[in-house]
């Protein structure tokens, strides 16, 4: 385990409209497969072009699911992988041990915050409750101001296409303004989310 000291904001990302290199992302998604293997194939894909592009990789440190797979392509291609992984799941055998580091944190807040605090982008995978709570969470505090760091749907095989129609039919029904609609980013592949990221 490593010392979160080890990674602290100067190395990675920064809330402030004043951010001018892009350093790492945070990817979030799910801890199974899922159903589909272009899921899996994607988050393999995901992993290997973060690093390939020079970027860092944050994500909750596990080794299973879509989570192991954008890990392991990621230190494969020669990348910076840090895992953040809270106490209520260390226990679990499900930590990666071949990891650049990985940090324990003792709650899923202090994962969210942490990995917010490292990354520079929020890139994000299918998966399942965890997955949209830690989404939801990122795009809100990029409506409040909180940072402005890009949020970015990876809609493999329309997995997300649900949850688009949804935030569209809040736009409708007055809940959600469009600006703010907006601000969710949507890439229709891997490779497209990191030049997404980054700017290009």
């Amino acid at each position: 385990m490593t010392n979160s000291e080890n990674f602290g904001v100067a190395g990675g990302g920064s809330s402030h409209a004043g951010q001018t290199r892009m350093r790492r992302v945070a990817v979030y998604c799910g801890s199974a497969n899922g159903s589909n293997p272009a899921f899996r194939a994607e988050a393999t894909a995901l992993g290997k072009a973060i690093a390939l592009a020079g970027l860092g990789l944050v994500y909750g440190g596990a080794n299973v699911g879509l989570m192991g797979a954008v890990a392991d392509a990621a230190l494969a291609a020669g990348g910076e992988v840090i895992g953040i992984l809270p106490d209520v799941l260390s226990g679990k055998e499900i930590a990666h041990t071949g990891l650049t580091a990985l940090e324990t944190v003792p709650t899923m807040h202090e994962r969210k915050a942490r990995m917010t605090e490292l990354a520079d982008a929020f890139l994000v995978l299918p998966g399942g409750y965890g997955t949209l709570d830690e989404l939801m969470e990122a795009i809100t505090w990029a409506q409040l101001g909180l940072h402005n760091k890009p949020c970015i749907l990876i809609n493999t095989a329309g997995y997300w296409n649900g949850l688009l129609a949804f935030l569209d039919s809040a736009v409708d029904a007055g809940f959600l303004k469009e600006e703010n609609r907006q601000l969710l980013l949507v890439a229709s592949s891997a490779a497209d989310a990191v030049r997404m990221a980054a700017g290009q």
